[in-house]
């Protein structure tokens, strides 16, 4: 077996260096020489594919198209997730906070393909089998088909993957995994590199799907290069604070599906548990008539769902006033309070804001101006919103209601949830066939919706 090669090149610039240096001799940049294996030399022109035959370019007129074949997980809400199920050969990249349920999410997942006839190996890096065996009895998995390898070493992994040919293979994590050729650190950039490269050729020549745990950074961010992002097919981020039981996951790219599509879960004694309506889970413990509170309907993905963004406004005890957000766009927020002041005459420069939308979910769509907009107001005039109403409207500089996507499937969601009025865009085109058990009320500029939410409010 031929010696395998490393090199140092910079993530900078791209410089090869045979050996470590501190600074690129090429751009000047401190730390950035990495350590990867040395692509070896392929004499061949062409490379023959997965079926052993040669390629050849192809017209696009003359390719056929089959609709991928999907393997239901058994958890609805994972299968919305990721597109209407698992795609057979695709690998797929879970990030979240330390103790958010990463694990608990996918040794279920394992219990529930196994039941579908499907053989998993559950590749650990940071626990035992017999702590993989506990968590198991908690979640009541029973896991005939279900092979536990308490494992590190790539290598060892792949002849493993070989032996059992496994249908499906999880990696707990991507960060404990290492490749003995490389002398880097486990968890290094070179180290978590090299060993997605390996487990993306496991998928597509061997097609078994791949579910990957991967680390985040303080800052949020899936730990390693941000390369593994672009490697894999599916990235799904497991969102949700340690001190409440609800988590969401979400999709932040995905090759067989939309993105920003999200998933409800509940974490309890036994497991995950799907919540069906999250709009009811956001809106439970809203206040009736409460200053500050207003109900928009934002659209993850393909789904909406109803959120309630509470504002507080406050005058100001400083010469500078503050501004803080939770799970809105902080900038977003203050294009909105400056055309309030601008086009609406509502004094906000000596006053303290406050805003977050409700059920640690972030809401980042132009769809929820409106409802922001009208929270502020609330709270700065000390005047509660009716409990039955909702908003929906992206809002202009020059304080137009402007149009959004998917109108009608926001109104259907408001009706279903029992809202007896809705504020939308008045150039919005609402399919007037639809028999919505709901008010639409239209509106054409901030003033015009100030007028109309406050008319009967003094």
């Amino acid at each position: 077996m031929a010696k395998v090669k490393t090199r140092y090149v910079c993530q900078n610039c791209g410089y090869i260096s045979p050996r470590m240096l501190g600074r690129c001799p090429n751009c000047g940049a401190w730390n950035q020489l990495v350590e990867e294996l040395e692509p070896q030399k392929v004499i061949a022109p062409v490379t023959p594919n997965f079926a052993g035959e040669t390629k050849q370019p192809v017209k696009l007129s003359e390719i056929t198209f089959n609709e991928e074949k999907r393997v239901h997980t058994g958890l609805t809400e994972l299968d919305r997730v990721l597109g209407g199920g698992v795609v057979p050969g695709s690998l797929v990249l879970i990030g979240g906070d330390p103790g958010i349920g990463k694990s608990t999410l996918l040794l279920q997942v394992s219990g529930q393909l196994e039941q579908t006839g499907g053989q998993v190996l559950y590749v650990t890096g940071e626990e035992s089998a017999s702590q993989i065996k506990l968590r198991a009895n908690r979640l009541h998995v029973q896991g005939k088909e279900l092979f536990i390898y308490p494992e590190t070493d790539m290598n060892a992994v792949s002849q493993m993957v070989q032996q059992q040919k496994p249908d499906y293979l999880i990696i707990d994590s991507v960060q404990t995994m290492n490749i003995p050729d490389l002398s880097s650190a486990i968890g290094s950039v070179a180290q978590v590199r090299a060993v997605t490269s390996q487990l993306m050729t496991i998928a597509k020549q061997q097609g078994v799907t791949v579910f990957v745990v991967g680390h985040v950074t303080k800052g949020g961010a899936i730990a390693g290069p941000k390369i593994l992002e672009h490697m894999v097919d599916t990235v799904l981020y497991f969102e949700g604070d340690l001190h409440h039981n609800y988590r969401i996951l979400r999709s932040v790219k995905n090759r067989f599906g939309s993105t920003n599509e999200i998933g409800m879960f509940a974490m309890q004694d036994d497991g995950l548990k799907e919540v069906a309506n999250p709009s009811e889970i956001f809106l439970e413990e809203r206040l009736a008539h409460a200053t500050g509170s207003a109900v928009v309907v934002s659209m993850e993905g393909t789904r909406p769902i109803l959120v309630e963004i509470q504002s507080l406004i406050t005058p100001t005890l400083y010469g500078m006033a503050k501004r803080t957000t939770t799970g809105l766009d902080h900038n977003r927020v203050a294009v909105i309070m400056a055309v309030l002041e601008k086009r609406a005459n509502i004094l906000l420069q000596n006053q303290d804001a406050y805003l977050k939308a409700t059920g640690g979910v972030h809401l980042d769509e132009p769809a929820i101006d409106l409802a922001m907009a009208m929270a502020i107001v609330s709270s700065y005039r000390n005047l509660g919103l009716a409990a039955d109403e909702c908003f929906v409207g992206e809002i202009g500089l020059t304080g137009e209601i402007r149009r959004v996507n998917l109108i009608d499937q926001r109104i259907k969601e408001a009706a279903k949830l029992g809202f007896q009025r809705i504020y939308v865009p008045a150039n919005n085109e609402v399919n007037r066939k639809n028999q919505h058990q709901i008010e639409i009320v239209g509106v054409r500029t901030i003033n015009d919706a100030i007028k109309k939410v406050f008319k009967n409010q003094r």
